[in-house]
């Protein structure tokens, strides 16, 4: 199965590659983490805030890989826990799904990749910064397949 992560940003610092790389690499191999970086809007150009986000939403859709289910995570959306996001792994590892999860940029997500995306999932009702979304979104992953799996990295 296939999970990927299209996130706006690139040129992350080291701590974020190795903190993304380090859970990635514990993933089972019939879990596969596909991180998919977009290159973020120039903010110094002048464009407004939601031209920004408009174009980084065009860049963002037309990353989607064909058939994914699309889970924008935004602070607004729908509250999730661990042991929700490993049922939700149940169903997909069950049912052959390819789930794409979206991480915004600096100024979110559009309204466009909202309206397309089949769930709004919120991680935290904190705002998070997006460099940091993407290793917490990898942890909780692995943490998810690790109670499926009775790994003892998750305790109760």
């Amino acid at each position: 199965m296939r999970v990927s992560i299209l996130s706006v940003g690139h040129k992350m610092p080291a701590w974020v590659q190795e903190g993304y790389q380090e859970y990635a690499k514990r993933m089972p191999p019939e879990i596969r983490l596909d991180l998919v970086e977009l290159k973020p809007e120039d903010r110094t150009s002048g464009k407004t805030t939601e031209k920004a986000k408009a174009l980084e939403g065009e860049r963002i859709l037309a990353a989607v890989p064909e058939g994914a289910s699309l889970i924008a995570l935004d602070e607004k959306g729908r509250a999730i826990t661990t042991q929700g996001l490993s049922v939700l792994l149940t169903e997909w590892m069950r049912d052959g799904s390819h789930p794409a999860f979206v991480i915004g940029g600096a100024d979110g997500l559009s309204d466009e990749v909202k309206q397309r995306a089949g769930k709004l999932v919120s991680l935290s009702s904190l705002t998070l910064p997006h460099a940091m979304v993407r290793v917490l979104l990898a942890e909780q992953l692995y943490r998810a397949w690790s109670i499926l799996a009775r790994h003892p990295y998750h305790r109760e």
